[in-house]
């Protein structure tokens, strides 16, 4: 054989030795490379249930949730099923995990329309809403879907145990949407936007009569109108704010804005600003 056959001969040997250990390497990554699923203990349901109350009573709402979720995947029509869905939805409330807590309270009213517990839920909600409120600078539709689930328990369940706290929360998200249409005007009329200021200005005069923004709104809308040229609003807006609150000091500063302007705070019944006065 010459040097080249020999050179030949052991180029072929070693590229079938080369093939031989990538298949033998491949066999290998497919027999031990991935390891087996293990599968899920199934855990006797009222194990699971009582598991989970334990954990909520030492406030382990994190591994009680995961505790509730492995109950509700291993025995989805079990009898624990609606008492789990609403301790789930209280440890997530009280986790801080408010998307979920909101998530779970409307799945649970989904699958127990008629539930004793709806009146709870509904409080659970509101307040995973009422927990994300960020000052008046930011969007307040968290605010107002916090009114709105209040205003369910106040109007269908007005007897239960959280209607009161309902309704002090209320006032809050209320004060908090007034306040950011203020935050609005106030820009508004600082750049001269005397039309875009009134604007937000009345929304605040007439739908959020109960806030605490209610005696500066109608301040800002004497002064707004009085900017445009619009006495007789403004002489209205400065009326209906001494009518309803006399002895404000917003109202001494518009009776003031006025009398500069040479006339007094006078009622235009024509002027839908007059509906707002009180009595």
């Amino acid at each position: 054989m010459t040097i080249s056959q020999h050179a030949s001969v052991s180029g072929r040997f070693a590229r079938i030795l080369a093939m031989g250990a990538l298949v033998v390497f491949l066999a290998g990554c497919n027999l031990f490379g991935q390891p087996k699923i293990k599968e899920e203990a199934i855990i006797p349901p009222d194990t699971l249930y009582q598991q989970a109350l334990d954990e909520m009573d030492k406030q382990r709402y994190v591994t009680a949730v995961a505790t509730l979720e492995k109950l509700e995947r291993q025995h989805p029509f079990s009898e624990f099923n609606e008492k789990a869905k609403l301790m789930e939805v209280y440890a997530n409330y009280r986790i801080g995990k408010f998307e979920e807590a909101i998530l779970a309270a409307d799945r649970y009213m989904a699958l127990y329309p008629s539930s004793k517990e709806t009146p709870y839920v509904l409080y659970l909600k509101g307040n995973s809403y009422f927990g994300q409120i960020k000052d008046i600078t930011r969007d307040q539709q968290i605010s107002k879907d916090a009114i709105e689930t209040y205003s369910l328990i106040i109007s269908n369940y007005p007897d239960s145990e959280y209607a009161k706290d309902a309704r002090d929360k209320m006032v809050i998200g209320v004060d908090q949407i007034a306040g950011k249409e203020m935050s609005v005007g106030r820009y508004y009329l600082g750049n001269g936007n005397y039309p875009a200021a009134i604007n937000r200005f009345r929304v605040v005069a007439e739908q959020y009569q109960t806030s605490t923004h209610i005696e500066e709104a109608l301040y800002r809308l004497t002064e707004a109108n009085l900017a445009l040229g619009l006495v007789s609003e403004a002489q209205t807006a400065a009326a209906v704010l001494g009518h309803n609150y006399p002895q404000s000091s917003w109202y001494k500063q518009a009776f003031d804005l006025l009398a500069k302007q040479g006339v007094t705070p006078q009622m235009n019944a024509g002027s839908s600003l007059a509906q707002l006065k009180k009595g």
